[in-house]
């Protein structure tokens, strides 16, 4: 089958098509942070616990995390354009029927056809950079790929709140639900799948690519990559979309104003720490998964100060615990650019979708363990909630983390030994400075 190159790799059509890519991943992230804002609404509106309120949020993810591995196939069977507009269409029918939903059930309902849209988007973003943005550019683009997205966290944190605040519930979640309209003709009208007229991982048949999961899994640059994303991501995921307005308003007494604007500010220093992330990756890709430990021990360090504070803890302290956090987000999208050294392009749709199973399957555990601990130390709902409680409650991460440390470190080592063996010299290679790129063959797994 022929692969002639009809475009440009790394020139300006790619960067159209990525760019209206990743505004779909912006409007993925909004719709995914929604509820940060609308928690204590959203608990008012339909008279439920934290354990319930939790359910929204933990429901969506399981969806999400779910059906990371299927889409992955899809990927790879029919491209990121397919994907994206698939995405699109369930995200926008699903923030419309939430808009509407009179019952605890059917709002239930509404935000599972938000995860399961959600979860097309990303890692079609990110098959997109891998195909269309040479090697020496692809980590950067990745970084800025999960920065930018996190203006829909933005989004979500102001907008939404003054939204919600001026045109009440419905109108305010039917107008947010209208932008992917637009998006969705601009998808259709300018994204292509590859720079290449015929990509031969689309003629794969379904079955011989599901069948493949099982070698991408076996992959230790993809587990890897998995229990990196595990490790860093979960923390500031389970902030910003629901826990941590309640912890600063309720918890700690801060003005709602001042909630909303630390999780704008969040958003700004996770492109700071961004950048620097995609620079040390980019100068030392043998020690990336050390960085990824760096960076979560930091997160350690600032949430332990918090927790062991008597009472509340000042401003400052709780700021610099906030970046902290967020610093593991741009940490999380370096487990991508790990299995990009361990996985051919036509098997990332699926490498891409087990690694982004490891984050977002923390999140929702750790999401729902808090919400049952709450519950189990004050039943009176969310009014009843104390700093103790909210500290107890938020303590559960340490065993997320830790864990999720020795995995890393174990999988660290395995795919060094993977490396040595299978690619005499892409280890020196890296300790050099200079990224491995796959040489293609996708066979190497289980």
């Amino acid at each position: 089958m022929t692969t002639e190159q009809v475009h440009d790799i790394g020139k300006r059509r790619a960067w159209v098509i990525w760019a209206v890519a990743l505004a779909v991943y912006v409007l993925a992230v909004f719709h995914r942070s929604s509820l940060g804002v609308a928690g204590i609404i959203a608990a008012e509106r339909f008279h439920i616990s934290a354990t319930s309120l939790a359910t929204f949020t933990v429901l969506q993810l399981v969806v999400y995390a779910g059906m990371q591995v299927p889409v992955g196939v899809l990927l790879d069977r029919f491209g990121s354009r397919a994907m994206l507009l698939g995405g699109l269409g369930l995200m926008t029918a699903g923030q419309l029927a939430f808009a509407f939903a009179g019952s605890f059930p059917a709002a239930v309902a509404a935000r599972a056809a938000v995860g399961a849209g959600d979860a097309m988007i990303f890692i079609s973003v990110i098959r997109l950079v891998t195909v269309w943005f040479l090697v020496r550019q692809a980590p950067m683009v990745t970084q800025v790929t999960g920065l930018t997205g996190q203006l829909g966290a933005i989004a979500a944190a102001g907008p939404l709140s003054y939204l919600l605040h001026e045109l009440g519930w419905t109108r305010a979640f039917a107008t947010t639900s209208s932008i992917g309209l637009v998006l969705v003709v601009a998808v259709a009208l300018l994204v292509k799948d590859s720079p290449y007229r015929s990509d031969e991982v689309v003629a794969i048949k379904l079955r011989a690519l599901a069948l493949s999961v099982r070698t991408v899994w076996g992959n230790p640059g993809t587990r890897l990559g998995m229990w990196s994303h595990f490790t860093s991501q979960f923390s500031a995921t389970v902030f910003a979309l629901l826990w941590g307005y309640p912890f600063l308003v309720q918890g700690l007494g801060w003005s709602s104003g001042g909630a909303s604007t630390l999780l704008m500010a969040m958003t700004a220093w996770a492109v700071v720490s961004g950048l620097v992330t995609a620079r040390l990756v980019a100068r030392l890709p043998f020690y990336r998964s050390w960085i990824v430990i760096g960076i979560v021990i930091a997160m350690v360090v600032a949430w332990t100060a918090v927790l062991l504070w008597p009472g509340a803890a000042p401003h400052w302290l709780v700021v610099v615990m906030a970046f902290a956090t967020a610093s593991g987000g741009p940490a999380a999208m370096v487990g991508f650019d790990l299995a990009r050294s361990f996985n051919p392009t036509h098997e990332t749709g699926r490498a891409n979708g087990l690694v982004n199973i490891g984050g977002f399957t923390a999140s929702l555990l750790t999401m729902a363990l808090i919400g049952v601990v709450l519950d189990l130390s004050a039943s009176g709902g969310m009014g009843s909630y104390s700093l103790s409680d909210f500290k107890l409650a938020l303590s559960v991460q340490y065993l997320f983390w830790a864990f999720g440390v020795l995995q890393t470190l174990r999988y660290r080592r395995r795919g060094i030994d993977h490396l040595a063996r299978l690619h005499p010299g892409a280890i020196d290679q890296m300790k050099s400075g200079r990224p491995f790129v796959h040489p293609g063959i996708g066979t190497e797994g289980v």
